[in-house]
């Protein structure tokens, strides 16, 4: 692999900030989050390292510090992807850290979903990283712009881009994003052209397989998240697609995403208005003017309530988990003690 400096690598300030009188040389990013360790890349070259605690507490595009074996410390994030994990056992799903662009990618037929748009929306807002709508497929319809002026729509902070993943002049596009030191991470369903992307942004090949022509989607092709240096200059994260996107503390991203929403529950009469038709509600009165969007107003609420819950579970599930995990550790205390070890 060509060798980077730090800079190249994505250090910044940030990052620098935290070193506390420790070498930069012994810093690292992770380009691989194994089940038992972790691939780091720094410029000295690639390395594989213990994590210093469990692997889950780890994301593809981390800083760490290292001693050359093991983890010694993770560096504060400058942002963070994060998910409700699918399944019914509540605990939260560590995506990418420390990225720039979100790069949301869907496609022009039957993938493309507003809702599920929204709900990535908040995730780069919640990070602090810029929302990329990339529409792919875009030369198998009549229109790709109905589909770009819905994806814009839906809040001013996207920018959304239609293109063909399959020609390589048109996904230079995507150049902006990904070069300099910065990282753009790729998410979305199976089949809509992430893999595709990549292989053009990176230079890389991997396999990839056609839509199902009954439903419009793929089937899964990368099965794993990896950093990779793009042909730019930048840095790439694929994800595998993700069937469900569940959200969890992401109240930040709801308010930036639904700011207009905010500051109009900010003038009610009252501070504990649901608004639904209490006196003096400015969100009521607003669609009543025609300025707001009742379904606007009901996803914020389905949305907001979301995130309570799940935030709420997880929350409640890491305590459980502290909790067992101090028992386990007092109980080996004992056992050693009483064998007088």
């Amino acid at each position: 692999m060509t060798s980077f400096d730090l800079s190249g690598l994505g250090w910044s300030d940030h990052f620098a900030r935290q070193l506390n009188g420790a070498s930069p040389d012994t810093a690292a990013r992770v380009t691989t989050v194994h089940r038992d360790r972790l691939s780091v890349l720094s410029p000295a070259g690639a390395l594989t390292i213990l994590p210093d605690g469990p692997t889950s507490d780890y994301a593809v595009g981390d800083w760490v510090l290292h001693d050359g074996t093991q983890v010694v410390k993770l560096l504060d994030r400058k942002s963070l992807i994060q998910r409700r994990a699918a399944g019914e056992v509540a605990r939260s799903q560590l995506v990418a850290a420390n990225v720039d662009t979100l790069g949301i990618v869907t496609s022009c037929n039957a993938d493309f979903n507003p809702s599920r748009l929204m709900r990535y929306l908040i995730l780069a807002a919640n990070a602090d990283a810029i929302p990329l709508v990339i529409l792919t497929k875009a030369d198998l319809v009549d229109d790709d712009r109905r589909y770009r002026r819905e994806a814009e729509s839906l809040s001013p902070l996207v920018t959304a881009l239609t293109l063909n993943a399959k020609d390589p002049q048109d996904v230079e596009r995507l150049t902006p994003w990904c070069r300099g030191g910065q990282t753009l991470v790729l998410v979305g369903s199976s089949g809509v052209g992430k893999t595709t992307l990549q292989n053009v942004l990176t230079g890389q090949i991997e396999a990839t397989q056609g839509i199902r022509e009954d439903d419009a989607k793929g089937r899964h092709t990368t099965t794993a998240r990896h950093l990779r240096p793009t042909l730019h200059g930048g840095w790439l994260i694929d994800t595998p697609g993700m069937r469900e996107l569940g959200l969890t503390d992401v109240a930040d991203g709801i308010a930036e995403v639904f700011a207009d929403v905010e500051a109009l529950a900010t003038e009610c009469k009252f501070r504990d208005c649901a608004h639904e038709g209490e006196p003096g509600c400015a969100v009521q009165a607003a669609i009543d003017r025609g300025d707001l969007d009742a379904s606007r107003l009901a996803e914020w609420r389905k949305l907001k309530r979301e995130d309570e819950i799940s935030t709420q579970s997880v929350a409640d599930a890491r305590a459980r988990d502290r909790t067992r995990q101090k028992m386990y550790n007092e109980g080996k205390k004992r056992s050693r003690n009483k064998r007088g070890d």
